[in-house]
């Protein structure tokens, strides 16, 4: 704004640059969607190590897919998880208590989500607190579970000077609820007195709660996992963003793959109908699903000869979409829970790894595939060679193999919409994931330039901006061509942007780029000469 002169004198004013600067967004952030042993339901948390997914989601369980997915994402490079945890039927434990004269239901202690994980938890009431005769206790809470063979106190809080008086600052149920990371607290029907001393006796010291040997303490029960999940868990609830919706309250955090391992489990129609909207889902959001195929055939064999693989695909070609990409066959790692025995896992955990650590190490613009590309932590459950190789490659089938020397490693960079039959542009994964991180980015970032004035001056600043951004992925190598003009070019101007537009409201960016495809065939020509003589 022009300052406003009224005395004579030196002025100063700042003229801003109309410089904008566009920040990639992330490209390899993946949402992993299952049963989970405990964590919160149908919301997704940011998990950054298996670690602290341990702590969150309790770690490995026999009957969740994800649990060994997650394990893998991070065993084979991947650094940020959104983890969302879905039930079905699953119930949550829990424990009444007593209070007043006669006795009535006075506290419910409930484990803070479903699963049978609550029925570890154990409760501990006593009244050593500063002014027992108005009524306050403390409550100590404990987790037990299996450490190296014994079972140890692994969890434990403690609330002093509660009350169940609702107007007082220490009521136990806004206390507990407000803090605690294993139950929550309610009044049951009675809602008298305080909770007395649980069967047992009394916790004669709340400090000491390593005693796992102690009788005063009461243990929740009715703590139940329920069933797999299916479609309405996983895909079937976007207006109430459960399963994979419930991504939609990351923003403006984004992800970028998709894994859904329990998928491959369902029947043929809840698995297409699954993918199906989880493609929709990944379309609307520019991110890339990773289709897992199930264990058997239909017909009831392991499904690992190129034969039943490509039988699958044909029956399955409603899967076939430019974000989307399959693996075979599947993988096997050694289970943690069954005394290191091996366990016929999805690869689409180990896959989104790869693709993270490529990422990390080349670019979004790498092929997630070759020798650098190995498998950690995981075995291949069917040797594949060149003559099976060729078909499936044909189909748009990437193909996990293992060579002497490189060991397993992923051997193919294909969209399912790579079939040589479908000639699509986007036939190849990392085209058209650079594609969906440009789309991404310049939605993220481009929204300062709504309701500004729509002209010239606003076209130059939107021309330097995206330039900027453009020229700085071709100076990195994302691009073909020998000089910036051949490799991408940015257009903003009275030839893109009308009048009518203009009237309209609505100013039109064209970006193009020439991406980079992969090496896929190494033909190499040999010819015999004849020796020269002198």
């Amino acid at each position: 704004m022009p300052v406003q002169v009224s005395y004579p004198g030196v002025y100063i004013q700042e003229i801003p640059s109309g410089a904008r600067t566009i920040t990639g967004v992330s490209t390899s952030n993946t949402a992993i969607v299952d049963m989970f042993a405990r964590g919160p339901v149908d919301t997704a948390v940011r998990i950054s190590s298996f670690a602290e997914f341990s702590r969150v989601f309790g770690g490995l369980h026999p009957d969740s897919e994800g649990s060994y997915g997650v394990m893998q994402y991070f065993l084979n490079g991947g650094s940020t998880a959104w983890v969302v945890r879905v039930i079905n039927g699953a119930q949550e434990s829990s424990q009444v208590f007593q209070g007043g004269s006669p006795p009535q239901d006075t506290l419910r202690v409930s484990g803070r989500n479903a699963g049978e994980w609550g029925n570890n938890i154990q409760v501990g009431i006593d009244y050593i607190t500063r002014n027992p005769q108005a009524g306050e206790f403390n409550l100590v809470i404990r987790e037990v579970g299996e450490r190296s063979g014994k079972m140890q106190v692994v969890n434990s809080e403690v609330y002093r000077n509660l009350t169940m008086n609702r107007t007082a600052p220490r009521y136990a149920v806004d206390v507990v609820n407000a803090a605690s990371s294993l139950v929550t607290l309610s009044e049951a029907d009675g809602g008298l007195g305080h909770p007395p001393l649980p069967t047992g006796g009394e916790v004669t010291d709340p400090g000491e709660v390593s005693d796992v040997s102690s009788a005063d303490y009461v243990s929740l029960s009715g703590g139940d996992d329920g069933l797999p999940p299916g479609f309405n868990e996983i895909a079937g609830r976007p207006a109430e963003e459960g399963g994979i919706y419930a991504l939609n309250r990351i923003t403006p955090a984004v992800f970028n793959l998709m894994c859904l391992p329990a998928v491959a489990n369902l029947d043929s129609g809840q698995m297409n109908q699954t993918y199906a909207a989880a493609l929709t889902y990944c379309e609307q959001k520019r991110a890339f699903l990773i289709v897992d195929v199930p264990r058997e055939h239909p017909a009831g064999r392991p499904l690992t000869t190129r034969a039943q693989m490509i039988d699958w695909m044909n029956a399955n070609a409603g899967l076939r979409h430019p974000n989307s990409a399959v693996y075979f066959p599947r993988l096997e790692m050694p289970d943690p829970l069954k005394e290191f025995r091996p366990r016929n896992v999805a690869p689409s955990g180990t896959l989104a790894g790869i693709y993270a650590r490529t990422d990390v190490a080349r670019g979004v613009w790498k092929a997630p595939a070759g020798i650098s590309a190995n498998i950690q932590g995981a075995n291949i459950v069917a040797k594949i060679n060149d003559a099976d190789n060729g078909p499936l490659n044909m189909q748009g089938i990437n193909v996990l193999r293992t060579f002497p020397v490189y060991g397993n490693i992923s051997w193919g960079a294909r969209t399912l919409e790579g079939a040589d039959l479908l000639a699509s542009e986007w036939k190849y994964i990392p085209v058209r994931r650079i594609a969906l991180y440009i789309e991404e980015t310049l939605y993220q970032n481009l929204k300062w330039a709504v309701f500004e004035p729509n002209d010239e001056p606003l076209w130059a600043q939107i021309r330097l901006a995206v330039g900027a951004f453009m020229g700085n992925l071709y100076r990195q190598g994302a691009f073909q061509g020998t000089n910036a003009g051949g490799a991408y070019f940015v257009q903003c101007d009275s030839t893109t942007t009308t009048q009518l537009d203009i009237d309209s409201g609505i100013v039109n960016i064209l970006v193009g780029f020439a991406p980079l495809k992969p090496a896929e065939f190494v033909v190499i020509s040999l010819q015999q000469i004849a020796g020269q003589t002198v």
